[in-house]
This record gives structure tokens, C-alpha cells and sequence, in this order.
């Protein structure tokens, strides 16, 4: 069957904290503007999803509920058909949402000031769950794109810089490496290669790998997404976590349904005594049905989102190469969030973003946000409608036209 993927969600008074965060920004932001920055969707719930939790609210009571079997079977047969590798259920710790379970790892394999590895410009909470943690950050910038670095499709690509890496391994007070598979925001999909290297590079020096894979299930044609326990063997199985949950793929992220892979014993079990010391026992009673229905009756639903989002790629990509040539967007792999570079407007990063808000009504999440390499840069939500990006780039390309903006790059 053919899913809705043209209507928007009425959400301006829903609570969203995407649309009043627009407001905060912007007060004036007239009706029909849609936010394209934090990483959830505009799209309205699939419906095996929205059916599941209207039985389940009608059958059942909302008390302190826990994983049921078919929970845990759900989360594994996903890992192993969808990704083929070999999941177990004895290794899942469920945790209400990918950051705190970034935030638990941390605090639970590093002591304070130990030092945490993340590849930057990369999503904020990692640095956060290290900060406020009283761990020490420790940047492994990835590699910037250059004519060495050329994909699949002759674009240029955000690499890993492997050297750095092994220097920064090496020192003994690491214990951490934050991997983000795909990568949010530049968009990059590790190839097994990649991965291997990587994981030889932290078991070699004792460096657990906490892969954040939440963006995994979405891949662009001609990516396909492998998980580092895909090119893991069992004696590196206690330097990995693996950070996996439905909330990005099928936009249930209010349901706070995280499955986190920790398949050695030792380390699950300081997994675990790190999230009952925060207290954290349960998931929301809403988490269990929405992601087995998620999981066993979304495929279509999920392999025509991602043919939107390529759609909406496509189409960005076109309007930014025909009128605004010197912006430029970075080859989307997997996620569905475009990293654009501004920089040749040669404009501060805060006059460009007074700019896109106040007058393009352009409200994205800006570089800097990402980390120091990402000044210059924005990150396009594009799992929305296609017309609310074409609105969008109404609005972009006739602001930047009038402020002669378009005329920097050529």
C-alpha cells in the first residue's frame, strides 16, 4: 500500500520541542513555516504503529510495564535481518533513548578525567555526556572532504584520520571512543573497512567502541550500512556497545525505545549498574508495542520514507547547485540530514543564522553546534513533505538573491 507522506502534523501547539524552539527564535515565524532542525519527522505516524498503540492503550493500563519476549525478539530478528549480524537477546539493556544511554556509558567505563574519543563535528550530546560527566574530550576530527577523498559517486567525503586516531588510542587515560554509524551530521556511512581499522585501533589499546547507531535502518541507494559488530569477531566483544533504537527510522522518538547491545557480561552488567544509579528501571509502557510494531510490520513504510528522503536530497541538491553555487551540500549517504556548507558566503556564523531565521524563515541546526568544525556549516532536516522543502528553498534562494549572496563562489 502506498503511505502518507504529504501531509503535515498539525504540530505548532503539540508540545514539539522543534516548533517552540522556532518560536523562541522567532516569534513572527508565519503559519506554514516548518522547522527543519531537530531529527525527528513531519510525517504522520505509521499506521501499523498508530494502530498498535490505540490496542494497546485500550486493552491495557499504563503501569510500570518491562520488556515482554516479543519486545526482545522484535529488537533482534530487526538486527539480524535488517543487518545481518548476530544479535542476541541476553545482551540487550533497554534505556529510555539513545543519549542517555551515551551519557550512562561514559560515566560507566571512564572515571573522572579519563579521556573520550569522539570525531568531530559530530552530534552535540556527545560532547555534552562527556563535559558534564567530568570526563575529559578528546577530538579525532574527522577529515575534511578534498579531491583525495571522492565517494562512490566522484563526491567528496568526510574520512576517519586513522593516524590521529591511533595517537590519540594510545594514551592510556583513554577508555572511550564515541562512534556516530552513520555519522550525524556529515552524513557518512562507514564502509567495513573503516570500521575494522577503527575497531583494531581501539581493542589494540584497550578503547571500548560505543557505537551510536540510531540512523542505521536509513541509507541512501548505494550505501548500505554496516554495524561494527558486523565486522566484529567474539574476542573483540568486550571493547563494543551498540547504541540502536527505532525512534529515528520511524520517527517514535516520544516513546523513549532504546535497545543497547553490550554482549559481554562484565561490561552489561556496569552497563546496567549505571542506569539503576540514575534511576532509570523501566521504559514508557508506550515504548514496547510501538516499537514491535515498528520492527515486524514497518518495512514498506520504512523503504518509502527513505524513497522521499532521497527524492528531497534530489531536490535540494538541484536548487542549490542551480541558484546558489556557492553553497555547498555534502553527499548524503545515510541519516536524513543534509550538511551544507555556507562558508563561502563568507559570513559569520551568527550573522548567517540571523539571517536564515529572521528573514528566509530558514530554521535549521547551525554548525558550531556540532563543534568548532562545523563553523561556517548548517544541517537541513529533510524528512519532511517535499513541498515544505521547496518552500524552503523559495525562501533561501530569494533572500540570498536580494543580498547578493548568490554572487559569492562563482
Amino acid at each position: 500500500m502506498r503511505y502518507d507522506f504529504t501531509t503535515r502534523p498539525q504540530r505548532s501547539e503539540s508540545g514539539s520541542s522543534k516548533w517552540n524552539s522556532m518560536l523562541k527564535i522567532n516569534p513572527s515565524a508565519f503559519h506554514g513555516i516548518v522547522p527543519l532542525s531537530v531529527a525527528d519527522m513531519e510525517f504522520p505516524l505509521a499506521p501499523p504503529i498508530a494502530q498498535a498503540l490505540s490496542r494497546f492503550s485500550q486493552t491495557s493500563c499504563l503501569g510500570y510495564t518491562d520488556p515482554t519476549d516479543e519486545y526482545y525478539e522484535a529488537c533482534v530478528l530487526w538486527q539480524r535481518r535488517r543487518h545481518g549480524w548476530p544479535a542476541e537477546k541476553d545482551w540487550i539493556a533497554t534505556t529510555p533513548g539513545v543519549v542517555p544511554a551515551l551519557f550512562n556509558a561514559v560515566r560507566s567505563f571512564a572515571s573522572e578525567g579519563d579521556g573520550v574519543i569522539i570525531q568531530p563535528p559530530v552530534y552535540r550530546p556527545f560532547r555534552d555526556a562527556i563535559e558534564r560527566g567530568g570526563r575529559r574530550v578528546v577530538e579525532n576530527p574527522l577529515l575534511p572532504p578534498d579531491g583525495d577523498a571522492l565517494g562512490t559517486a566522484g563526491r567528496p567525503r568526510y574520512r576517519i584520520d586513522f593516524e590521529d586516531l591511533a595517537i590519540k588510542a594510545a594514551d592510556p587515560r583513554a577508555r572511550l571512543l564515541l562512534l556516530c554509524s552513520p555519522h550525524n551530521p556529515v552524513g557518512r556511512v562507514w564502509e567495513p573497512a573503516e570500521l575494522r581499522r577503527l575497531l583494531d585501533i581501539c581493542v589494540q589499546n584497550d578503547v571500548i567502541v560505543v557505537s551510536d547507531e540510531i540512523h542505521g535502518d536509513v541509507t541512501m541507494p548505494g550505501h548500505d550500512f554496516t554495524s561494527i559488530m558486523g565486522v566484529a569477531d567474539p574476542s573483540d566483544y568486550d571493547h563494543i556497545v551498540v547504541c540502536t533504537s527505532p525512534s529515528k527510522s520511524f520517527n517514535i522518538a516520544g516513546c523513549q525505545s532504546s535497545a543497547i547491545f553490550v554482549p559481554d557480561e562484565h561490561l552489561r552488567e556496569r552497563f546496567e549498574e549505571g542506569m539503576a544509579d540514575a534511576a532509570f528501571f523501566q521504559l514508557n509502557a508506550f515504548a514496547y508495542p510501538a516499537t514491535i510494531a515498528a520492527y515486524t510490520l514497518c518495512d514498506e513504510w520504512l523503504e518509502q520514507l527513505l524513497g522521499v528522503v532521497e527524492n528531497n536530497y534530489g531536490i535540494l541538491r538541484g536548487a542549490i547547485e542551480a541558484y546558489l553555487p556557492g553553497v555547498k551540500v555534502m553527499p548524503l549517504e545515510g541519516t536524513y540530514l543534509a550538511w551544507m556548507d555556507f562558508r563561502a558566503w563568507g559570513l559569520a556564523d551568527a550573522e548567517r543564522s540571523r539571517i536564515l531565521e529572521q528573514e528566509a524563515m530558514l530554521f535549521l541546526d547551525h554548525g558550531p553546534k556540532f563543534g568548532t568544525q562545523g563553523s561556517g556549516f548548517e544541517r537541513l532536516n529533510l524528512a519532511c513533505p517535499s513541498d515544505v522543502i521547496e518552500g524552503a528553498l523559495e525562501r533561501l534562494v530569494s533572500v540570498a538573491h536580494e543580498r547578493k549572496l548568490d554572487t559569492i563562489g562563482r
